[in-house]
C-alpha cells in the first residue's frame, strides 16, 4: 500500500512538476500526514526535492535540446510567431529569450529594421545575415541545451537594457504558479528579462500550460500580452483576461 501510493505520487509529479500536500491528498485520497511522511521519505531517498511548501522531482535528468524541441507542436510556433510579429514596428528595440518559438519570430522579422538583443546563439546567427537587423548578444556563460546565455554577466547587461518589447519563451506556464524554469539561472534570467521591456509578451504554446518547474520566473499578471494557440480552453483564457493580461489566440 505505502510503496503504491509513492508511486502515485511519483507518477504525479511526473505529469505536473510541481505539487503541493493538498495536491497529493487529493490524488491519493490518503491524510495529509501520511502524505508528509512520505514526502520525507522519498526526499531521503533522493527522489524529490521539497521546496517552497511543495514537492518536485529530483529532475536530474538532462535538459533537452533546442534541436530536440525545434519539431515539438511546430505549427503552432509558427502561428504563435507569426502574431507577434504584428507588434514590432520599425525602429522598435526588442529583446528576444531563447526558445524555439522565438527562433520563429526572428525568422519573421524579414525586412522590418529593429535591433535584436538575445542571448540565444541560434537567433544571433539567424539575425546575422539580415541587413535590417543589428544584433547585440548578452555573452555570458553558455548553456549547452540552449545555446543560450545565463549567468550574471548576462543579467548584468540585461539590467542596463530598457527595450520598447521583451518576448519571453518558456517551457510551463500555469494560472497558479505563473511561470516557471527547470534551473535558477534560467529562472533568474528570465526574470531579469521580464523586468526591462516596455512592453513584456509570453509566447508559449498551450501545450506548456498547467505545468509547472522548480523555480519561480513570475506570475502571469507580470505579462502584458500572452500569444499562444487557440487550444487554450476557454474557461483560462477568460481568467488570463480578468487579469488585465492582452490574450492572443493563434
Amino acid at each position: 500500500m505505502t510503496q503504491d501510493r509513492q508511486q502515485s505520487i511519483l507518477e504525479y509529479l511526473k505529469n505536473h512538476n510541481l505539487a503541493t500536500v493538498d495536491d497529493l491528498v487529493q490524488v491519493t485520497g490518503a491524510s495529509a500526514a501520511t502524505i508528509r511522511r512520505d514526502l520525507i521519505k522519498l526526499n531521503k531517498d533522493g527522489s524529490v526535492y521539497r521546496v517552497h511548501g511543495s514537492v518536485t522531482l529530483n529532475n536530474s535528468v538532462r535538459q533537452p535540446t533546442t534541436s530536440e524541441k525545434v519539431g515539438l507542436n511546430h505549427e503552432a510556433k509558427l502561428r504563435i510567431a507569426a502574431e507577434a510579429v504584428k507588434l514590432v514596428n520599425s525602429g522598435n528595440s526588442l529583446i528576444l529569450d531563447a526558445g524555439t518559438t522565438t527562433i520563429e519570430l526572428a525568422r519573421n522579422l524579414n525586412s522590418i529594421p529593429v535591433k535584436v538583443i538575445t542571448s540565444d546563439l541560434n537567433i544571433g546567427m539567424l539575425l546575422s545575415d539580415n541587413p535590417n537587423v543589428s544584433v547585440v548578444i548578452t555573452g555570458g556563460e553558455l548553456d549547452s541545451s540552449s545555446q543560450s546565455c545565463i549567468g550574471e554577466i548576462a543579467r548584468n547587461i540585461l539590467r542596463k537594457l530598457h527595450p520598447d518589447y521583451a518576448f519571453i519563451s518558456c517551457n510551463a506556464w500555469d494560472l497558479k504558479y505563473g511561470i516557471t524554469a527547470p534551473t535558477s539561472d534560467k529562472a533568474n534570467f528570465k526574470n531579469d528579462l521580464i523586468k526591462t521591456g516596455a512592453c513584456t509578451v509570453l509566447l508559449a504554446d498551450s501545450s506548456k500550460y498547467g505545468k509547472s518547474q522548480l523555480f519561480s520566473v513570475a506570475d502571469l499578471k507580470d505579462i502584458d500580452v500572452i500569444i499562444t494557440d487557440k487550444n487554450l480552453h476557454e474557461d483560462i483564457a477568460e481568467q488570463i483576461r480578468s487579469l488585465g493580461i492582452k490574450l492572443i489566440l493563434a
